[in-house]
């Protein structure tokens, strides 16, 4: 599996991702703000930008992200 191209580590399971925490110039540049949740696997994918939240202290934590299957909110692992 190819590792997803940036990972966060948080510590709600809540989590708010517009694609733009990081770029100069804002969310002008990422895309709609959307709310995931972090289920019983430790971690969630956002759908627009691949961005993995992971839990500190759950599942995932300290896991090789690489060989984790996607998870998006509200889906199974593929």
């Amino acid at each position: 599996m190819i590792p997803p191209p940036e990972v966060t580590r948080v510590t709600q399971r809540r989590v708010a991702c517009d694609g733009a925490a990081d770029i100069p110039g804002g969310a002008a540049l990422g895309h709609p703000r959307v709310w995931l949740q972090i289920d019983e696997h430790g971690y969630v994918d956002c759908g627009y930008c691949d961005r993995r939240f992971v839990l500190v202290g759950g599942p995932a934590d300290g896991a090789d992200q690489g060989a984790l299957p996607d998870v998006t909110e509200g889906g199974s692992p593929h």
